[in-house]
């Protein structure tokens, strides 16, 4: 019997699982090893899938929910929330909905549950779908006519809800100063390395989920880092409870109030991700894990030149002072 995840509601009403599945992978996968690791998930319990225009993997995603359909695994699409992202060569007002338009073409949906817009940060639109971009690409981007564009998407119903990525508590709270609909999601990097707590009191302060993303520290991706799984502490707390690594990272995410994203094609380790909700940490042990010395994994240079065009000359212009 599958296991029934908890969900949380967004501002906007719409209700999204707290646990859901990435699809970035490094190096990108096929498109038969794709579809089979989300069928798998389906059968497994996950509703929740996450991806974006540049992961390369939204028509993946979506001959997936189509076969799933096929196959009675699902009875209706309403049965999945399904994120995608707006890459920064679309953040201009006149490219957003072409943008998500085109994203649900990928995926042959008729909405999408949520659409975040991925960095904070525009590019030229030749530069197309790369990650990185090429520093002479990096644009500022008009917060106020993107947003503008992004709620057009979801009064046309093209998406359920809005949100952000990457965005730091000043930045959002420039969004909030604008917004007819405010953000309801922030998908952000939050792991015991990077506890991301003041953006997390941030959110909840302004009715935004936070979602975590990297939550075991993104090892083998390009942004990523080893630094969550050498924190010794982690590995004891996992022997005394008699759980894996993985799921006291997962599980000390999921006592922040925050929701988790976590991306395995491999079927045993999505089960084990699954059995983080009927056990906690304890007082003592979540005092361990607050003095894990912190560090980011995406530390965001990739989006920082000293070119004149570009919008961030340095890391703490990107992240506001967050690093």
């Amino acid at each position: 019997m599958e296991k029934v995840i908890p969900t949380v509601t967004l501002s906007s009403g719409s209700v999204m699982p707290i646990l859901g599945m990435g699809t970035a992978a490094n190096p990108l996968v096929d498109s038969e090893e794709g579809k089979l690791a989300i069928l798998n998930a389906i059968k497994t319990g996950y509703r929740h899938f996450d991806t974006a225009a540049v992961y390369q993997f939204e028509e993946i995603l979506g001959e997936a929910i189509a076969e799933a359909l096929q196959l009675g695994l699902i009875k209706s699409r309403d049965e999945l929330f399904i994120t995608s992202k707006l890459w920064p060569c679309d953040a201009h007002p006149d490219r957003v909905i072409p943008a998500l338009r085109n994203s649900l073409r990928n995926q042959k949906l008729e909405y999408l549950d949520l659409y975040l817009i991925h960095f904070p940060i525009s590019a030229k639109p030749a530069a197309g779908l790369v990650f990185p971009l090429p520093k002479d690409a990096l644009l500022t981007m008009d917060y106020k006519s993107v947003w503008a564009a992004m709620e057009e998407c979801q009064k046309l119903g093209l998406t359920k809800s809005i949100g952000v990525s990457n965005f730091s508590c000043k930045k959002l709270q420039t969004i909030l100063y604008i917004a007819n609909i405010p953000p309801a999601v922030n998908q952000v990097e939050m792991n015991p390395v990077w506890q991301n707590l003041k953006l997390r009191d941030f959110c909840k302060a302004n009715s935004i989920i936070l979602t975590a993303y990297s939550p075991l520290g993104g090892q083998g991706a390009p942004w990523g880092s080893n630094a969550v799984y050498e924190a010794q502490v982690l590995h004891e707390i996992a022997e005394t409870k008699g759980t894996t690594h993985a799921q006291v990272c997962l599980r000390w995410v999921y006592e922040q109030g925050v929701s988790l994203l976590m991306k395995s094609f491999n079927e045993h380790r999505m089960k084990e991700n699954m059995m983080i909700f009927d056990w906690e940490l304890g007082v003592d042990e979540l005092e361990k894990i607050s003095k894990i010395p912190q560090s980011r994994g995406l530390s965001g240079a990739v989006f920082v030149s000293e070119l004149e065009a570009a919008p961030f000359k340095t890391l703490e212009e990107f992240w506001d002072g967050e690093v």
